[in-house]
Parts: C-alpha cells; structure tokens; sequence
C-alpha cells in the first residue's frame, strides 16, 4: 500500500468556471481553492466589492431544500442552489479539503455532469497534505423510506453504492448501478452522466421557478420515447449512473468521506439528506476513523485514467 494513501489531499493550485444556474438561469463564476487540513469543503458567496459571506462547511445540516437539486443555507439569508455536482466531483476525485467561492446564488450546471469540476481537479492536480485521512465508518445500519423508495446506509469493508431506478419510460425504465469506489472509476464510469428531465414537466416546472436554464447543451431531454439530445447517451445507463453522481455528491454533505455501502431504490436528494440525518441522529450509528485504521486497497493516486496526458496530479508537500 502506497504511504501516501492514507494522507488528506487538496488541490495543488485554484481553477474556475463560468456558467450558469440550470435552474435560476442566471450567470455566475465558481472557483475552487486549495483548503487547510481537516477543513473539508468549506463555500462561501461572493457579494462584489472584496466582501464575502463567512465560509461555512458543506454539511447535511444546511441543507434547507431538496426539490431537483440540493440547496444550502449559508447564513444571513444567502444560500446556494445545486451543489450536488460540483461536491460530488470533489468526493469522486478523493479531495478532502478545499474552498469553494461563487458569486451567485447557484452553482454553474455547466454540460449536467460533474465532468468539466472533475477534468478541473485531474488537470491542476492534487497536494498531499500532514494529516491523516478520516472516514465516517458505518457501524450500524440505517433506511429511510418513501412508500416503495428507500435509502439506507450499512457497515461495508470499503466504498460501495447499491442504486436502482424505476421509470415509466421505455428509454429508462429499471437500471441498476453497483460501484466500488476509486478515483479512476469515477472519473470514467460516472462524472460524464448528465441530469436528465422529460419535455412533459417543462411547463410545470418553469412555472414552479425549476429548469429556467435548463437546456439540450445541459441535460438529456426526453420526450415521449426518444432522446431529443442530437448526440444521444454517454452511457447505455446514463440515468442510473447520474443518480449516483448525484448520491455522491450528496453524501459528500457528512462531511467525511464514507467507509460503508450505500443503497437506494427510486432515490433522490430528499431521501440522501434523509438518510444522513437518521444516520447523525445516533452515534451508535456511525464513528470517525482514520485511514491508516483501514484497508485501504483501492488504486494508489499516481494512477491515471488510461490517455490521460496528466503529470502533476499527484503532489507531495515538501
């Protein structure tokens, strides 16, 4: 096992991105930002004029919305919209500690996948930092559930999610996705998955305040039995695999990175922020453990995704 697996990462240098809310529809500009160890991801709002609002921590216990996206409270009446995908970048990629920045009040959806934060990360490369790695160790089952919808997190010997859909629609229909976590199987299996929405709820939505910048260039459209989107899927299961880029993102809000299996049927945000809940109602639930407690087989960091022309993803503090 590499010595360095068991240390907390940052980013080795700062990256932004300019885009704008799929749902508010108004432009905004997010930044990226190397943090302290045992920060965890910490954001906070540009207001213009060099005045910012107090960094907070991207935690479940913000979490004040969680219809089609996951909104935080960020205090004194600001908050932001969908930051599901940019924190599940984060987590996918093994980044423990950084400071998000954006002068908006929603995160930029960019292509409706967490790959343009992922390539981000992959290219300005990660720092290791002294501190050692913590886990949030699942010792003690726990399951929402909504009618036939549930979600549940379990005790597991490593990082694994259990998701299933179910659809009436005959492009989506049933999809399963079991994954076992590592950097490279996030970059490649997940991150390209978009959020996806049915021409049928367009209307409703818009009306509602929901999918104002919602667009063919951001999610995959369905209308009747087709894909309207000109180049079709990413995945054969682009659905599925979106919904667990959403549930890593939203898990990200423990504020650890999990050691323990995830499932779900029929999830979604409201059922992820649920769960977390019921599983922080009791620390008989749950503890906090470091890496070098665990064994840590999963792939070493200076592996890189296969043509990749990455040099510096890897960065050790001197």
């Amino acid at each position: 096992m590499n010595k360095l697996s068991t240390r907390q990462r940052t980013l080795a240098g700062e990256v932004s991105f300019s885009g704008y809310g799929v749902h508010s529809a108004q432009p905004v500009t997010l930044s990226m930002a190397p943090g302290a160890p045992d920060s965890g991801y910490m954001i906070r709002r540009d207001l213009g004029n060099g005045a910012f609002t107090r960094p907070v921590q991207v935690h479940h216990s913000r979490v004040t919305r969680t219809t089609l996206c996951t909104t935080l409270d960020l205090g004194n009446s600001y908050s932001v919209a969908t930051v599901e995908h940019v924190v599940s970048a984060l987590s996918g990629m093994g980044v423990d500690n950084v400071l998000i920045t954006l002068d908006g009040p929603e995160c930029p959806i960019m292509d409706g996948s967490a790959h343009p934060f992922a390539s981000a990360i992959l290219a300005v490369g990660l720092e290791v930092q002294p501190a050692q790695k913590k886990f949030l160790k699942i010792v003690r089952a726990v399951t929402v559930r909504n009618n036939d919808a549930f979600a549940a997190l379990e005790p597991y010997n490593g990082r694994a999610l259990d998701l299933e859909i179910d659809f009436d629609s005959k492009v989506i229909g049933r999809q399963r996705m079991i994954f076992d976590w590592t950097p490279r199987r996030y970059f490649e299996d997940v991150s390209q998955a978009r959020t996806f929405g049915f021409v049928r709820d367009a209307k409703i939505l818009r009306q509602a305040g929901y999918a104002l910048g919602s667009s063919l260039d951001n999610s995959i459209t369905l209308h009747e039995d087709r894909v309207l989107n000109p180049g079709g899927l990413r995945y054969e299961d682009e659905f599925v695999r979106h919904k667990l880029l959403d549930a890593i993102g939203d898990l990200s809000l423990g504020g650890l990175a999990i050691w323990g299996k995830f499932r779900s049927y029929k999830g979604g945000h409201a059922l992820n922020a649920h769960v977390l809940a019921s599983l922080f109602s009791s620390e008989a639930n749950y503890e906090i453990v470091e890496a070098e407690d665990l064994p840590l087989e999963f792939e070493s960091f200076e592996d890189q995704p296969d043509g990749l022309e990455v040099h510096h993803y890897l960065r050790s503090v001197r």
